[in-house]
């Protein structure tokens, strides 16, 4: 079982509960942080100190306040903190049911395991750290384990981070075109970009171009 816990949670009483959840694994040292920067540099600090966490417990969103941030979620938080401890467990804690997200979180943070919050979840999250602290398989609600059986054909390139790069510094699609032609980024015709918007809209479920940018900015692409 795991001997060090770091929670990654803002709303006190959703921490509560993960904290019983642990208790009542045995697990006695743990620790939580309701903002992603402080939870990263705990997790730093931690391995400075040669006193690694062995998991950690993270939620998706995280709402805003007067503090200036650089890690705006959890998504951004785990792949971080993937990149320094790559042994870490990592168990995402959230409301989220996009498949598109959770997929993303498994093939690009190779997270260890994803419990949706409902009515099962607490001894989902009894279950999920028990597997993941006793073997190397991954752990997936049941609501939203089909997300990681979608298959789709559509791959995002280096064109497509481009677009939605200038989409959410505020480029209107006219002067993305303008800009591709004079850097002679292809394609840059309108149709062509237009055909590319309408992919990205339906890979995403995007309702629109304004939804598309905030989607992308969650999973940290933009």
């Amino acid at each position: 079982m795991f001997k060090k816990v770091l929670i990654a949670e803002d709303l006190d009483a959703i921490n509560l509960g993960i904290q019983q959840v642990l208790k009542d694994l045995d697990i006695a040292d743990f620790q939580h942080s309701k903002y992603c920067d402080e939870a990263f540099l705990k997790i730093r600090a931690a391995i400075n100190q040669k006193e690694p966490y062995d998991l950690l417990i993270s939620d998706l969103s995280f709402k805003a306040d007067h503090r200036e941030i650089k890690i705006a979620s959890g998504d951004e938080l785990v792949q971080k903190v993937r990149e320094i401890q790559p042994d870490i467990k990592i168990l995402a804690y959230s409301v989220e049911d996009k498949s598109y997200r959770i997929k993303s979180l498994f093939e690009n943070a190779d997270i260890d395991a994803f419990v949706i919050k409902g009515l099962n979840s607490i001894e989902e999250l009894k279950k999920a750290i028990h597997l993941i602290s006793t073997s190397n398989e991954k752990f997936i609600s049941t609501e939203v384990a089909s997300a990681l059986k979608e298959k789709n054909n559509y791959e995002i390139d280096d064109v497509d981070i481009k677009i939605l790069k200038f989409l959410s510094d505020g480029t209107s699609q006219d002067e993305i075109i303008d800009i591709f032609k004079s850097t002679d980024t292809k394609p840059n015709s309108k149709s062509a970009i237009e055909k590319r918007l309408s992919k990205l809209k339906d890979f995403f479920k995007a309702n629109n171009t304004v939804h598309l940018v905030a989607i992308a900015k969650d999973m940290g692409i933009v």
